[in-house]
C-alpha cells in the first residue's frame, strides 16, 4: 500500500478537482465546490511531485543519500526550526491585528470568533509543547 500511496493521492486529487469543477459548472456554486477544487489541486500537486521526485532519484542513489543527509543535518534542522519560530512570532502579531481589524470593521461575529478560537488553539498548542520540552530538557 505504501508503494502506491502517491498514485492514490494523485488520483484522489484529480477526482476531487473534477467533482469540484463539475459542481461549479453545474451551477452549484457552494463553498464545498471550491474546497474540493482547492484540496484536489493540493493533493494532486503533492502526489505528482513525490512521484516525479521518486523517478528522478531512482537512478541516482548517491544523490538520494546526499539529500537524506541534508534533510537530517543538525544545522539544517536548527535553521528550519529557527525560521519556524520567527514565522510563529510574526503570525502572532498578524493574527492579533487581523482580529482587531475584523472586530472594528464589523465582520460577522462567527468569523471573528472562529479566528479567535484558531489563534487560542495555536497558542495553547505552543504552550503545551513548551512545557513538555521544558520537562525533557
Amino acid at each position: 500500500m505504501k508503494k502506491y500511496r502517491n498514485w492514490i493521492v494523485s488520483a484522489l486529487g484529480l477526482l476531487l478537482w473534477a467533482v469540484g469543477f463539475w459542481m461549479v459548472k453545474g451551477d452549484v456554486r457552494s463553498t464545498l465546490a471550491y474546497v474540493c477544487i482547492g484540496l484536489g489541486c493540493g493533493m494532486f500537486g503533492y502526489g505528482a511531485g513525490e512521484l516525479i521526485a521518486g523517478r528522478v532519484l531512482k537512478g541516482a542513489p548517491e544523490l538520494q543519500r546526499q539529500m537524506e543527509i541534508d534533510r537530517q543535518d543538525e544545522r539544517n534542522v536548527a535553521i528550519a526550526d529557527r525560521a519556524k519560530g520567527r514565522a510563529f512570532d510574526l503570525m502572532t502579531f498578524l493574527f492579533g491585528a487581523l482580529m482587531v481589524s475584523f472586530a472594528l470593521m464589523g465582520v460577522e461575529l462567527a468569523a471573528v470568533l472562529l479566528l479567535v478560537a484558531a489563534y487560542l488553539f495555536i497558542h495553547g498548542y505552543a504552550l503545551y509543547w513548551r512545557l513538555r520540552y521544558d520537562k525533557e530538557m
